[in-house]
């Protein structure tokens, strides 16, 4: 079984990386630790650090309610064709609405 090192200066590596003065390749010679351990050190850091709510929840919820008002007016403009086709039936005595499943003549 391979053993995993404790690198006891794990933080330090992190923060000199994210300082942005330091690459993994050098802070990997300095601390004699694999770049890419590193690399995924600060993805983790940076995973983990990240507040939970996002910017992205205001224009959804703004979408949302666009979208709502949308079906509203797609609501009563249905409503208003179906009121309009009924009092055209009743006056002319014509069926309007298509039957569907009738053969073609």
């Amino acid at each position: 079984m391979i053993k995993k090192k404790d690198h006891k200066s794990k933080p330090q590596i992190i923060s000199e990386y994210l300082s942005g003065n330091e690459s993994y390749k050098s802070l990997s010679e300095k601390y004699e630790v694999k770049a890419r351990t590193i690399q995924s050190w600060v993805r983790a850091f940076r995973i983990h650090t990240q507040p939970v709510t996002s910017s992205l929840d205001t224009p959804i919820n703004e979408n949302v309610k666009n979208l709502k008002q949308q079906l509203a007016k797609a609501e009563l403009k249905n409503e208003l064709l179906e009121e309009m086709l009924r009092l055209s039936e009743e006056e002319t005595g014509i069926n309007f609405r298509k039957k569907f499943g009738t053969k073609q003549s």
